[in-house]
């Protein structure tokens, strides 16, 4: 009985593992499809025909091209969330408890993925997308400024909530310019100057003592 039970939790994992390869050559090939054509003139056929599969296996795992760009997009979303938290989870295991200088190693972590995935920037922030993917974007950037508060400890007054939303919009704009660059250098530096200017709004500095 030992045998059988062994060889059928191998068979799973073997069908386990083809199913996420699969999925990873279609999400790959879908990559490629939609930076270089955009959303509205990729087609499925050019997907699978990139990925080297087929129609069918690609409704399959999918559902059709809006759910293949919106798990491109999800699957992009969570490389930026897993690369922050682990840049913040490793400053503090070192003993920073500096809610800003935790916020930066974030952004730097955020800033860096957004030039490894470039083309992927270039298309989720100003190519265009299926019904829906506007306002699923703006929801996400909602959670990203409420993530960003609790990290920053801000408060709930107007001040703070203005804050917070400032400096999520310099990571995400400046992230739009890191993929906009030629060159690692240009990135590099693009992302140093966003940097520096998070430093000197300082909002953990209380407001009065600016006045």
């Amino acid at each position: 009985m030992a045998r059988k039970t062994n060889s059928r939790a191998n068979a799973n994992a073997w069908r386990w593992s083809r199913t996420a390869e699969t999925r990873r050559g279609m999400l790959e090939a879908a990559r490629e499809v939609f930076t270089e054509r955009g959303f509205a003139d990729a087609s499925v056929a050019d997907v699978v025909e990139r990925a080297g599969s087929s129609v069918g296996s690609l409704y399959h795992h999918f559902g059709g091209k809006a759910e293949l760009f919106l798990a491109l997009w999800e699957d992009h979303q969570a490389a930026h969330e897993a690369a922050a938290s682990a840049a913040v989870a490793a400053l503090r295991e070192a003993g920073e408890t500096n809610p800003l200088e935790l916020f930066i190693a974030g952004a730097r972590a955020f800033l860096e993925g957004s030039w490894q995935r470039r083309d992927l920037v270039r298309l989720l922030m100003d190519g265009d997308g299926p019904p829906g993917f506007e306002l699923m974007r703006r929801t996400r950037n909602r959670e990203w400024v409420r993530q960003n508060a609790v990290l920053l400890g801000a408060g709930s007054d107007p001040v703070d909530r203005v804050t917070v939303t400032v400096l999520t919009t310099v990571i995400g704009e400046t992230a739009r310019e890191v993929a906009a660059c030629e060159t690692k250098a240009e990135a590099d530096t693009v992302a140093a100057a966003a940097i520096h200017l998070i430093r000197r709004l300082d909002p953990l500095t209380d407001v009065e003592q600016h006045d």
